[in-house]
């Protein structure tokens, strides 16, 4: 795994996170709806389900729940990870660098306005913070 790969996978995590939470709110919306009465007068099957919707949902809301706050305590513990290696690099505009781009997710125009760099010079210094952070931590 290089530098940027072992870096990019807090924001993986965290992408996964937020698509998992959308999913959650699509079975909460999902479970909330009110199913619609047959007011046909048409019999119906006797092995017909007729559990409420949000009765047959609840499970996957739990289990969905469940699994998002597995993801949580890993992504908080890869973060804290992440940034206790990105503490260990000497160079202060690499470590700047390196936490605004992979803990905060900035984009580059963000980070070079914040440390007044331009662009180009943001990329080359992140360029050496990641081929330091290889060398440092074998990645």
């Amino acid at each position: 795994m290089t530098a940027k790969q072992y870096l990019r996978q807090a924001y993986r995590l965290n992408e996964l996170i937020d698509s998992n939470l959308k999913e959650l709110d699509q079975l909460r919306d999902l479970a909330s709806s009110v199913s619609s009465s047959n007011l046909s007068g048409m019999p119906h099957s006797p092995n017909r389900d007729v559990e409420p919707s949000f009765v047959r949902c609840l499970p996957k809301i739990i289990d969905l729940e469940n699994k998002i706050n597995d993801e949580i305590d890993k992504y908080v513990d890869l973060k804290e990870e992440i940034k206790s290696k990105i503490e260990q690099i000497p160079d202060k505009n690499e470590r700047l660098i390196l936490q605004n781009r992979y803990l905060l997710f900035h984009t580059w125009e963000v980070i070079a306005k914040e440390l007044n760099f331009t662009t180009q010079w943001v990329h080359e210094i992140h360029k050496r913070a990641l081929q330091d952070f290889s060398k440092k931590f074998n990645t």
